[in-house]
């Protein structure tokens, strides 16, 4: 008994969502990119109503920080906001290529947008400059 196309299809379909990398969602553990003194963070949801649970390049998220240096600004088991300016996942631009990275990473702002720490560390993705995070995009050694 062969099974009818619509069922074939939607078994190849879940079988594929099993393979794809969700991009960053809750509890994605994150690279910091910046020297506000945390090291790791832990995504809680992305901000904004309408967003959803995963969150891609640009966006602004609530994020525990797990690792923390001694002498940093930020503690260890604070709630912070972060932009996220590397992803796994890969991102499509309007142009029709794609940019991916090895790691995720953000860097801490606080409630104004502004960065907390004074370096960003790596490259960062192009499209921080079009949600309006230029001052992160100014202190980056590389933008792609």
């Amino acid at each position: 008994m062969t099974p009818t196309p619509v069922r074939a299809w939607a078994a190849k379909n879940e079988e594929a969502e099993k393979e794809t990398n969700m991009g960053v969602m809750m509890r994605s553990m994150l690279e910091v990119a910046d020297n506000s003194g945390a090291r790791k963070l832990q995504m809680i949801l992305p901000l904004g109503g309408s967003t959803g649970l995963r969150a891609g390049l640009g966006d602004v998220i609530t994020a525990s920080v797990k690792e923390a240096a001694p002498d940093g600004q930020v503690q260890k088991g604070k709630v912070v906001k972060a932009v996220i300016v590397r992803t796994r996942k890969e991102h499509r631009r309007r142009d029709g290529t794609y940019i991916r990275f090895d790691q995720n990473a953000a860097v801490l702002i606080n409630d104004t947008g502004e960065p907390v720490g004074t370096r960003v560390f790596g490259p960062v993705a192009r499209e921080l400059r079009e949600k309006k995070f230029l001052k992160i995009v100014s202190l980056a050694p590389e933008v792609l």
